[in-house]
C-alpha cells in the first residue's frame, strides 16, 4: 500500500486553503470530537477538516460542508501513533499480520529494525522486509541493520553487512536511518569496521540509533560523542536520566515492564515530559500482542502509573514525530498530515477509527485496508542448512578424572565463575544444580556444537530449542540430559526453524516457524495458540526465578554485544574482555 501521499503539491494545498476558509467542502469532517492537543496538553472540542491527505483545518464544532462526515462525539482524537524502534520479527508473524492487529489498535508509523531478517539471510532478508514494508497497510519505516552479526568475530550469522552494504542501503530512499549500533565496546574503541558503519550513517545524514545498555559516565559520553542518537536499553531511573543528561532519544519501552513505575516517577520528578521521550514496544511476543496490543498497551501501562495522558500521548506522538524528523507527523493541526486516531477510551486506549493518510483503514478494531503478502525467497525458506543432531553432539568430551570448566552464572547478566567437575565415560558429569546451554551455527551443515554449563538458571527437567535466539539466530538448545536436548533440537530442524520442548527424550510441544526460522505465515491467533503452548509445556519443566530467570531470558542468552560472558558458534566469548573459549574446559585433571 502506497504510503505518505505528496503534501507539497500545489493543487493539494489550494484546495484545503479554499476549504479552510468555508469556500469549498471538505472530502471529510470529523465532527464534535475532543482534540488532546500535544503542544498545549488541552482537551478541547473541535471540528476537524481533511482534504485528501491533509488536515486542512482544526476548528470550533460549527455546521460545516463535507463529501463526508464522522461522528466523534464523546470521542477523544489524538495524532497517529508512533512506535520508534520495533523487530516485527519478535511477535513471529509476517509484517502484514502485525500491521492488521496494530493499526487498528491506532499505530499508524513504526521505525522497524529487521536485523532480525537480515542477520538471518543478509541482503535477502532485507529485500523481504523491504518488500513487506512497502506492500503492508501501516507505515513501516525500515532501518539500516549495523550489526549483522551483532558482535564480528564473535559469532557468525547468515549475513555480514560491513560499512560499503550498510552505505548502499542508507543510500535508498526507503531506507530512513541507521538501526540499532549494539556493537557498542568495539565502537567505543576505535574498531574501524564499526566506527566506519556509524559513520556511514552520519554521512548519509540520516539518524544513527543506538543500543547503550550498561553505558555510563565517560563511555556513556563517548558513545554519544561517536554519532549515535537514541538509545532502548535502559536498566533504571538513574540510567534513564543520565541518558536524557546526556542527550540521547529516549525510546522508553513496554517489554521490561517491571522497570516502568521507577520511570513513571523519574517523569513525575521532572515535573514534565522531556521532549526527547518517544515510546517503542521494541519486542512483543504473539500472545502478549494478541491480547494487549502493542505501543497502545505501552500508553496504556504509563497512565495506569499516573503519568497524565497528554504527557504520554504526547511522547508517542509529537516528540516521536519530531525526533525521528518527521514535521508532517504528530500533531492534530491545520498543514500536517491526516494520520488520526478517534478513541472512545482515552486512558484504556480504545480505537475505534483509524486514519492514514486521509484514509479509513480501520474501524472497531478490523483492518480495512488492503494488503499484499511479497514472496518468500528461498533463502529464507530455506535458512537452516543443519541436519539432524544426536545426543552425543551436547556432550562435553574429557578422558580425565575431573576437569576444570568455566560457567556461566546468572541469567540476563551473566557472569564468569567455574567448577570442578568429575567425568565418567569420556564426557563431563553435570551436577543436579546446572544446565547446558549449546549453540550450533544454523547456516552450516557441519559446524561444530558448543556447549556452556549454567549455574542459577532455576531446576530444569526437560529440554528447549529455537532458532529465535538474538541476534545472530543459531540454533540454541537448553536441558540436562543429552538425549531430550537432541530431541527438542531435531523437531526444530525438521521444520527449518521454530522451537520445542522436550521430556525424558519426547517432544512435548513444538511450533514450526519456517520463514527464516523465525517467522509463522499463520494467523497471530494461531501463533500465539502455539506460542502458548510452548511457554506452558516449558512451564512444567521449569523452575522460573523472576525478574531475570524468565522464559523471555532464554531468547536473549546469546546476546553477544552485551557484557559479559556468553555463548555463541564459536565458543563462550566475552567481546569486552577479547576473551573466545571454544570449550568451556579450562584444563582437565589427570587420575
Amino acid at each position: 500500500m502506497p504510503h505518505d501521499a505528496n503534501l507539497t503539491d500545489p493543487g493539494l494545498r489550494a484546495r484545503a486553503v479554499q476549504a479552510a476558509r468555508g469556500a469549498t467542502p471538505f472530502d471529510v469532517l470529523i465532527e464534535n470530537g475532543t482534540v488532546i492537543d500535544m503542544v498545549t496538553g488541552e482537551e478541547r472540542a473541535a471540528d476537524i477538516g481533511l482534504v485528501g491527505p491533509l488536515i486542512a483545518s482544526v476548528h470550533a464544532p460549527n455546521a460545516r460542508e463535507a463529501e463526508k462526515r464522522i461522528d466523534a462525539t464523546g470521542r477523544f482524537v489524538v495524532p497517529g501513533l508512533i512506535d520508534t524502534h520495533m523487530h516485527v520479527e519478535s511477535s513471529m508473524v509476517t509484517p502484514a499480520e502485525y500491521a492488521a492487529h496494530v493499526l487498528p489498535r491506532g499505530v499508524t508509523t513504526a521505525l522497524w529494525d529487521p536485523h532480525e531478517f537480515a542477520n538471518v539471510a543478509g541482503l535477502d532478508g532485507m529485500g523481504y522486509a523491504l518488500a513487506c514494508a512497502a506492500a503492508a497497510a501501516l507505515r513501516f519505516l525500515p532501518l539500516a541493520p549495523t550489526c549483522v552479526p551483532s558482535a564480528p568475530g564473535f559469532e557468525q550469522s547468515g549475513g555480514d553487512f560491513d560499512r560499503e552494504t550498510v552505505a548502499r542501503l542508507l543510500a535508498r530512499p526507503d531506507i530512513h536511518g541507521a538501526a540499532e549500533m549494539m556493537t557498542m565496546d568495539p565502537l567505543l574503541s576505535g574498531d574501524p569496521r564499526v566506527a566506519g558503519i556509524v559513520g556511514a550513517g552520519l554521512a548519509s545524514g540520516k539518524r544513527v540509533c543506538g543500543h547503550a545498555r550498561g553505558l555510563s559516565g565517560n563511555d556513556l559520553n563517548a558513545y554519544a560523542a561517536a554519532g549515535v542518537e537514541t538509545d532502548h536499553e535502559l536498566t533504571s531511573a538513574a540510567d534513564f536520566l543520565e541518558k536524557l543528561r546526556a542527550g540521547l532519544t529516549i525510546e522508553l519501552r513496554g517489554s521490561h515492564t517491571h522497570l516502568l513505575p521507577e520511570f513513571a516517577e523519574a517523569i513525575l520528578a521532572l515535573g514534565h515530559m522531556p521532549q526527547t521521550v518517544t515510546l517503542c514496544t521494541d519486542d512483543v511476543f504473539p500472545d502478549d500482542l494478541l491480547a494487549k496490543g502493542g505501543l497502545d498497551q505501552v500508553i496504556r501501562h504509563l497512565i495506569a502509573l499516573n503519568l497524565p495522558a497528554a504527557w504520554v500521548y504526547r511522547a508517542a506522538t509529537l516528540n516521536a514525530a519530531t525526533r525521528i524528523g518527521r514535521p508532517d507527523l504528530g500533531l492534530v493541526a491545520p498543514g500536517k498530515r491526516a494520520d488520526l486516531v478517534i478513541l472512545t477510551d482515552r486512558d484504556d486506549v480504545r480505537a475505534e477509527t483509524v486514519v492514514l493518510d486521509g484514509n479509513i483503514v480501520a474501524r472497531d478494531g478490523l483492518l480495512l485496508a488492503a494488503q499484499t503478502a511479497p514472496r518468500v525467497p528461498e533463502r529464507l525458506s530455506h535458512s537452516v542448512s543443519l541436519t539432524r543432531l544426536g545426543p552425543d553432539a551436547f556432550e562435553v568430551s574429557s578422558t580425565a578424572p575431573t576437569a576444570r570448566v568455566a560457567t556461566l552464572s546468572k541469567p540476563r547478566f551473566p557472569e564468569w565463575s567455574e567448577r570442578t567437575l568429575t567425568t565418567s565415560g569420556g564426557t563431563l558429569d553435570l551436577p543436579q544444580d546446572m544446565i547446558r546451554m549449546a549453540i550450533v551455527n544454523r547456516y552450516a551443515a557441519d559446524a561444530p556444537v558448543r556447549v556452556a554449563l549454567m549455574e542459577n538458571w532455576g531446576t530444569w527437567t526437560g529440554a528447549f530449542a529455537s532458532t529465535v535466539s538474538h541476534d545472530s539466530h543459531n540454533l540454541t538448545v537448553f536441558g540436562t540430559d543429552a538425549q531430550t536436548m537432541a530431541a527438542a533440537a531435531t523437531a526444530v530442524l525438521e521444520s527449518q526453524g521454530g522451537m520445542a520442548v522436550a521430556h525424558n527424550g519426547v517432544v512435548l510441544q513444538h511450533m514450526a516457524l519456517p520463514i527464516a526460522g523465525l517467522i509463522s505465515p499463520a494467523r497471530l491467533a494461531d501463533v500465539a495458540r502455539d506460542f502458548r503452548a510452548v511457554r506452558d509445556a516449558l512451564d512444567q519443566c521449569v523452575t522460573w526465578e523472576p525478574p531475570f530467570l524468565v522464559f523471555k531470558a532464554l531468547f536473549g542468552a546469546s546476546l553477544v554485544c552485551n557484557a559479559g560472558p556468553r555463548l555463541s558458534d564459536i565458543g563462550i566469548v566475552d567481546p569486552f574482555e577479547n576473551i573466545i573459549l571454544e570449550s568451556c574446559i579450562l584444563d582437565a585433571q589427570p587420575g
